[in-house]
């Protein structure tokens, strides 16, 4: 039971930080939000290091490294996929990649499945689908490229719960710091290449570019003497406060328990962060969800019953 809250609470928050993230992507380039938010995150990790602790072992660092280079060419690879493709497909096809792929693994360890777990991952598989499912007006088109960017970004978000799967549970928030600083970087370096190709004048690479489904305007409005507005830098600081909040809540829930069927769980549950977003986006900015979204929603607290159950 444990597990299934700290789960589903990891999910949720992941999706208000993509909202709030949404949000202030559509004032300044997504990659730049990304890059920020990612430096925002290690603050409130390393006041989780001095109150709970860590302990940086080899394979602690090992591990949150390879969650941070996962994580980090993860959203990078989305976003390209959703700057050459329609948000509708590929934005569903990487959740679903982030909660099949650890699931996948799980079964090639030996960890065997009981019948309801089974039915239940699979119902919230679909619901991962309905709730994602977006109504996309670009007119873009589906592309083999895009399909690839958003099945490997997909596996590289996936990556992320099999590293803090294999960090030990005795190492605290030292794999999220190492994670969290390593993002960082990677999206720093992405987000100032991004700066001066716009500066140059030069084509924006569609991995990087404000044009991407979610950022509405243009890249790089911001307030005098090129500040950034009030709310949009609060908007990005609390992005990066409850990512990292979530990256908490899976690793917790990756540790909570024993039971080999761990895994599966919390990865399914995590992939059902759009449920966040949504909800939020109802709540703030009026939002109508669809008849698909709702039976998604539906789904999912079907879902996490069973898997409470099971």
């Amino acid at each position: 039971m444990l597990t299934v809250v700290l789960g589903l609470s990891g999910a949720l928050v992941y999706g208000f930080a993509d909202f709030l993230g949404g949000l202030a992507s559509r004032r300044v380039r997504a990659v730049t939000v990304a890059a920020v938010a990612a430096g925002v995150g290690i603050v409130p990790l390393l006041l989780g290091l001095v109150v709970v602790g860590g302990s940086f072992t080899g394979a602690a660092v090992l591990w949150g490294a390879v969650a941070g280079a996962s994580g980090g060419f993860g959203v990078l690879l989305l976003y390209r996929a959703l700057a050459i493709g329609p948000m509708s497909v590929l934005s569903p096809l990487t959740a679903v990649f982030a909660a099949v792929v650890p699931v996948l693994v799980a079964v090639l360890r030996g960890t065997a499945l009981s019948g309801l777990a089974v039915g239940a991952l699979v119902v919230a598989v679909v619901a991962v689908v309905l709730v994602a499912a977006v109504r996309d007006t670009s007119g873009a088109r589906v592309t083999a490229g895009g399909l690839v960017s958003a099945a490997v970004a997909g596996c590289g978000f996936g990556g992320i719960v099999l590293a803090y799967d294999l960090a030990p549970s005795d190492s605290g928030v030292a794999p999220l710091i190492v994670a969290r600083v390593l993002q960082a970087v990677l999206l720093g370096v992405a987000a100032a290449v991004a700066g001066l190709v716009g500066r140059s004048g030069g084509a924006a690479d569609p991995a990087t570019s404000a044009d991407a489904p979610g950022s509405a305007a243009p890249p790089g409005r911001r307030g005098r003497g090129g500040r950034w507005p009030l709310r949009l830098l609060v908007t990005v600081i609390a992005c990066g406060v409850l990512d990292a909040m979530a990256n908490v809540f899976i690793q917790a829930g990756l540790h909570s328990s024993d039971d080999p069927t761990t895994l599966p769980v919390v990865s399914v549950l995590n992939a059902l962060y759009p449920i966040g977003t949504v909800v939020l986006a109802g709540v703030v900015l009026r939002e109508r969800l669809s008849a698909v979204q709702w039976t998604g929603i539906g789904l999912a607290i079907t879902a996490s019953v069973g898997l409470a159950l099971a």
